[in-house]
């Protein structure tokens, strides 16, 4: 039988191609608190017990979320990612797109350059690839997170896009270097024909230097600019130019088009750099997406030349917050820290003498720079962290700033 460990999003699309194939699963997650069984003869087992069920799975598919040092993981037979579960069979091209920052802006701006082609967008961006598969699409855009990368061992995209890799779940991949590892990994099986455009860094980089594909660095949104050609406006500053950039020779790359054009009538979505003026026309920014040190180093970029009050915090993944708040020491910035990590970043913000609050609430935190935000300066809400100590996800927590901010008089 096939089991499925964990029962999230991407897991629960796979259970439903499994029962219209004819396929009855097991499926394992740490919230089940019994054995029960449902009308199509799937079983949900609590994960403890996955070791009296071992005899029975010829393999196992991973929700992408569940670290290496699961039991869950150690004790499976066989794994095989959702990617090396569907993508095998697919004859359509594939765009992959990773890396620390940019990977859901770049994904959804290709599927805008693409859908006059059949392209679709799914993977990590929140539309599982079984039911990608229900739609056919004519080419696959996939959005594809480090923790996909780490169980995939046999699919391979005609065309990788790699954006700039900065430290990012470091508790989950133990090191810099593994996340490394996994974001480059999809080069060890490309073929001849196929395309990779990766930081000029990586170039050197033991498994770029042995994959048979084209493999293309580049070390700015000049070069790239350079490199492909490009002499058309683009209708993005940094840190979303590059996005746009490598959307655009992406999109070149499968239909031999320059689409450039296209991205006029793109508009970038909620809680990334999001303005919002309350109800004194004071500026807030709705950055709840920017979940590491260096998209909350880009934010704070746009506006050094006034007084930023910051909110940052929640579960920073383990990562070394050194770089940022060397950043934030050249501006004029004041914390507030929210979230799990609220005291590690006051231990910072002693050590760069910087001024810091301990709010630990978004809520606390909005009301407090409420009570300082003048015309001149700007309150941004860019954690540099997840949200899943305190929200479901960096969606409500934007939402969450969005209708506080909106709610001051």
């Amino acid at each position: 039988m096939i089991a499925l460990l964990g029962f999230g999003k991407t897991n629960q699309a796979l259970l439903e191609l499994c029962n219209h194939q004819g396929t009855q699963c097991l499926i394992f997650d740490d919230s089940f608190a019994q054995i029960h069984t449902d009308t199509k003869q799937n079983h949900y087992i609590p994960s403890q017990l996955f070791d009296q069920y071992i005899h029975q799975i010829d393999f196992a598919i991973p929700s992408p979320g569940i670290p290496p040092h699961h039991p869950l993981i150690a004790q499976s037979p066989k794994l095989i990612s959702e990617y090396d579960y569907i993508l095998p069979n697919i004859r359509q091209p594939q765009i992959w797109i990773s890396g620390t920052n940019g990977k859901t802006t770049t994904t959804e701006m290709l599927e805008h350059l693409l859908s006059d082609f059949g392209g679709v967008a799914g993977g990590n961006i929140g539309r599982p690839l079984a039911e990608l598969l229900h739609l056919q699409p004519k080419i696959w855009i996939l959005e594809t997170s480090s923790f996909t990368l780490h169980y995939t061992h046999q699919s391979t995209p005609q065309i990788y896009l790699l954006l700039p890799l900065s430290q990012d779940h470091i508790s989950w991949h133990k090191s810099f270097g593994n996340y490394t590892q996994a974001k480059l990994s999809p080069l060890a099986n490309m073929r001849p024909d196929a395309t990779a455009i990766i930081p000029q860094q990586y170039i050197s980089h033991p498994i770029a230097q042995a994959s048979q594909a084209t493999i293309i660095g580049y070390t700015s949104e000049e070069d790239l600019k350079e490199r492909f050609g490009i002499d058309s406006a683009i209708p993005f500053d940094p840190p979303f130019l590059l996005d746009a950039l490598l959307a655009i020779i992406g999109a070149k790359l499968l239909t031999q088009c320059d689409l450039s054009a296209k991205l006029q009538d793109y508009r970038l979505g909620a809680h990334k750099m999001e303005k919002i003026l309350d109800a004194r026309g004071r500026l807030w920014i709705n950055d709840s997406k920017g979940t590491n040190i260096d998209a909350t180093i880009w934010a704070l970029r746009t506006y050094k030349h006034q007084k930023v009050f910051l909110i940052l915090g929640g579960d920073d993944k383990g990562a070394d917050l050194a770089p940022l708040f060397a950043q934030i020491r050249l501006q004029e910035v004041e914390i507030l820290a929210i979230g799990s990590n609220a005291s590690r970043i006051q231990k910072y913000a002693d050590r760069y003498a910087i001024q810091c609050t301990r709010s630990l609430t978004l809520d606390r935190a909005v009301r407090q720079i409420h009570a300082h935000l003048d015309h001149q300066s700007v309150a941004i809400l860019s954690p540099a962290a997840a949200s899943l100590d305190q929200f479901v996800s960096y969606r409500q927590r934007g939402e969450r700033f969005v209708e506080l901010v909106k709610d001051l008089s």
